[in-house]
Order: structure tokens, then sequence, then C-alpha cells
């Protein structure tokens, strides 16, 4: 439920793809929301392009996935392409997911399709009303808003600044934003082409005047990230784009038409904390990184998605204040290993150094070949190999968990899920039901088909696996909602 004024649970800053996702969580939660950005409108342009399998999970889970699939150009294969020879193809198919590829959405669309959603779900964006301040206090935030000069007071339970690189919420709590420019500029265009090169296929093109990697929006529709030393002006034009394909793309692409371009700077930086008290950043407001692996929006929606539901159990009266401060723990531990990840992809593809030019790419046809590497690398860029291990609020490895009960919108939401196994005995549950009596607002109990017993969190991560079902493992898992709920 949406409150055009007064107190609200949640206050949203900013409406890219993040805030956009979190006000659809907070609709579907039945939380008392406000989303507000700047702008006069959504973005135009595509910028962002890919969705990887863990995030139209995430979509599928929240009950927004059918549109994206719909309107997405599905890339199986990423090459990595010379001018005169492909160095490595590799096919993009990781296993046990219903999404094995990667779904190509401009911007642009995911926002109209998710704003689209949030109209179906009574949500609305206030745009032209920019956040000014924030006063913390016990029980809430009071914030101060303008629009069109004229300010006015909130009060929220919480506030999440998904408002981008410049963040107003950022510098508000005077977090330093750490890390660094590189020294490049990169060129970004939306061109149409011939059919020259597989719709299904993403290329990446290393080259001694600096990376290029081609993304296919569809058949003929592409866009274009390269890297470059001197660029001049705001956007490149047409000939130097059609250039710099001719210098650096496989041969026989060819440019027919610009849609739109740009030139821009990019950053590796990192926040040290993503939230102070009842203030929380997410997305681009907390990271930003190398646009090398397509990962920056799939990072900020995955940052709203870990939040929305602590801050639902929260806002109901179960969250003990460590589930809250997790928030910060569990996803800057994913957002370092993105970044440091984008970062060597864009030092390796981007070096100026003949010597390991040579190196690389007479290294890239042998390695590409490995099993090994081939799974390590599907399963880094889709997302799925992604975890919580080492959270104060996970027993284990923290892996992510879907199963058919689990999709649609309303497979979860709320609750923790004790999911007991195949060979568990009456005992084991009876056992069970009385641990779901002890917390009857945050667990139910499922079952499934694999043995052992499994404590599922409202995110789909697992925050205790086990293939006993026993009562060690019930002892377990008690303690750990006695840490984070009550």
């Amino acid at each position: 439920m949406q409150n055009a004024g007064g107190d609200v649970d949640v206050l949203i800053v900013g409406a890219g793809p993040v805030g956009l996702f979190l006000a659809n969580e907070c609709a579907r939660r039945k939380l008392r929301f406000r989303i507000v950005e700047s702008r006069a409108g959504q973005s135009e342009h595509s910028k962002a392009l890919a969705i990887f399998p863990r995030t139209l999970e995430v979509f599928d889970m929240a009950g927004v996935a059918a549109p994206f699939l719909e309107a997405a150009n599905r890339v199986a294969w990423v090459a990595l392409r010379s001018p005169q020879r492909t160095l490595a193809r590799l096919r993009f198919a990781p296993p046990r997911t219903p999404y094995p590829f990667v779904a190509m959405v401009a911007q642009d669309v995911t926002e109209r399709l998710l704003l689209e959603q949030l109209v179906d779900r009574g949500g609305s964006v206030e745009y032209e009303t920019a956040f000014v301040s924030a006063a913390q206090q016990p029980d809430r935030v009071q914030v101060t808003l303008d629009r069109h000069g004229e300010t006015s007071a909130v009060r929220a339970a919480f506030v999440v600044g998904c408002d981008g690189a410049h963040s107003a919420v950022r510098h508000g709590l005077a977090l330093t934003f750490e890390g660094a420019e590189y020294a490049d500029s990169f060129m970004l265009a939306d061109i149409v082409t011939n059919q020259t090169l597989p719709g299904d296929e993403l290329q990446i093109c290393p080259n001694a005047d600096g990376p290029l990697a081609i993304f296919p929006m569809n058949a003929a529709h592409r866009r274009v990230v390269a890297m470059f030393e001197n660029a001049q002006g705001d956007a490149p034009s047409f000939e130097l784009v059609r250039e710099t394909l001719a210098q650096r793309a496989p041969a026989g692409l060819e440019a027919e038409s610009l849609v739109w371009s740009s030139f821009f700077r990019i950053h590796h930086r990192c926040v040290s904390q993503m939230s102070v008290g009842r203030i929380f950043l997410a997305g681009d407001a907390a990271h930003i990184h190398s646009p090398f692996g397509g990962q920056g929006m799939n990072t900020g929606l995955q940052d709203a998605w870990n939040l929305a539901w602590k801050l639902d159990l929260a806002l109901r009266g179960h969250a003990a204040n460590e589930l809250l401060t997790s928030y910060s723990v569990e996803r800057l531990r994913v957002v370092k290993g993105v970044i440091e990840v984008t970062d060597l992809m864009t030092k390796v593809f981007g070096t100026r150094s003949n010597l390991a030019q040579t190196a690389r790419d007479a290294m890239l046809p042998v390695v590409s070949r490995l099993p090994s590497f081939q799974r390590a690398f599907v399963a880094r860029l889709s997302g799925l190999a992604s975890s919580y291990r080492g959270s104060p609020i996970v027993e284990g490895a923290g892996r992510r968990y879907l199963d058919e009960s689990l999709r649609g919108g309303e497979g979860i939401k709320s609750r923790f899920a004790l999911l007991l196994g195949a060979g568990a005995n009456e005992a084991a549950f009876a056992a069970a039901t009385r641990l779901v009596m002890d917390f009857p607002d945050v667990l139910e109990l499922r079952t499934f088909a694999r043995r052992g017993m499994l404590l599922l969190r409202p995110d789909g991560y697992a925050a205790y696996d086990t293939s006993r079902s026993d009562d060690a493992g019930l002892r377990s898992i008690r303690r750990l909602l006695q840490r984070q709920v009550r």
C-alpha cells in the first residue's frame, strides 16, 4: 500500500531500476512507501543492458519476470574475437536454473516494465522531488524533500538511497566513496548493424587500441562499449563509431545507423558500510565499477532483494538488530568480489603493454577450453555462484535455492521456510512442527524431495543446510532464528 503523505514505512530515494524494484517489493509486501525521483521522468536511454540468470530467478520469485522474458533478446554464447580470428567461444548455459541465458533488456525498457508493474500494484513515482536532508531519531527518520523550490517533511521508519553514483543520501551520511577513477574513457553507442554476427552471441574484442564489447540487443541492434585513451567531446560521432568497429570489431560487422551514443568515465568505488542506523544505500549509491562483465545493475537489484525482506520483518516487529546489520555485511562481501573481478577484466583486456597483449591472446584459446575455466566463468558471470557464506545469520555455505514452490510472486515472501526432506521419520516431523510453533509468525514447514533439512530465508538463500534430519540440526536452526528474529 502506497502512502501519498504522512508517515511511511520506507522512503525510497531514486527511481532507477534498483529503486523501482525495491518499490515493487514494498508493494508486494503491503508496506507503506513513497518513491521520489529528482528527474522529470524515467530514463530514455538504454544504459545497463544485461540481466543475468540469478537476477531472473529473483524477478521470478518477486513475480515480475514475465514481461522481461517477453522483451529480452536471449544470449547463449560469449566469444572473444579479434578482427582476424576467434580466440575463444564459450557456451553460456548454466545448469540447474530455469534461465540458462543472459537476457538483453535495455535499461529504459527495464525501468518502464518495473514502473508498469508498480502502477498495477497501486504505486507511483513522485517526480521532480529531491532529497534534501535526513535527521535520524531512535524510531524514525525525519526527511526534508524539495519539489520546485518548496520543501516538505516526511517521517519514515527507514530510508533507502537508490539515487546513483552522486547519491545525495550517501553525501548526507558523510560516507566516503573509496576507490579510484580509471584513466581511460569509455565510448557507449547503440547502433543498427548488418547481421554478420550471431544474434545470440556477446563479443569481447581485445585490441591494441583498447578493448571493445558488443552486446546484441536483437539480431540487428547492438550496444558497443569501447575503451578510449583520449576521448574528445561528450558523444562519439557516427563516423568515429564506424572507424572504431573497423579497427577492433570482428571482420564484416558494419554500423548502418547510430541510435544513441555517449562518452563516459568509469570508477571502481565502494562505501565502507551500506547502512547507518535507519538509512540504507543500494545500487550505484553504494558501489560502482567497470562495465566489463555487465554486473552493475544486477548487483544493485540483488541489494534491493536482500534488503526488502529484512525491512519487512523489522516493520512487522520480528527483526532482531543483527538481521538489519547483516545487510551491509552480506552485500559488501558480494560487491567487493564483483569490483575485483570487473577491475581484473578491465586491466586484462585494456592493457597497453604489447607483451601483455601477446601473452593474453596466446593464453585465452588454451585456458578457455578447460572445463574448469568454463564452469567458473559461467557460474561467476551468471550470479548463480554468489552466496552468503560467512554471514552472521548463516551457518554453512549460504547458497541459493530455487524450486517450483518459490516461483511466481507468491511462493516466498516474509517467512523463513523449514524444508524437511525425504526420509524424515515421524519424530523428525513432530520436532520440526514444534519448532515452527515456537516461531509462528516467521517460520513455516514445507517438504522437499531431497534428504535432510534446510532453513530457507525469504530471499531464497539457505541459512542452514544439512543432509540429516535430526535434533542437532533443529537446534542449530533454532539458534540461527533466535539471533535474527523475535
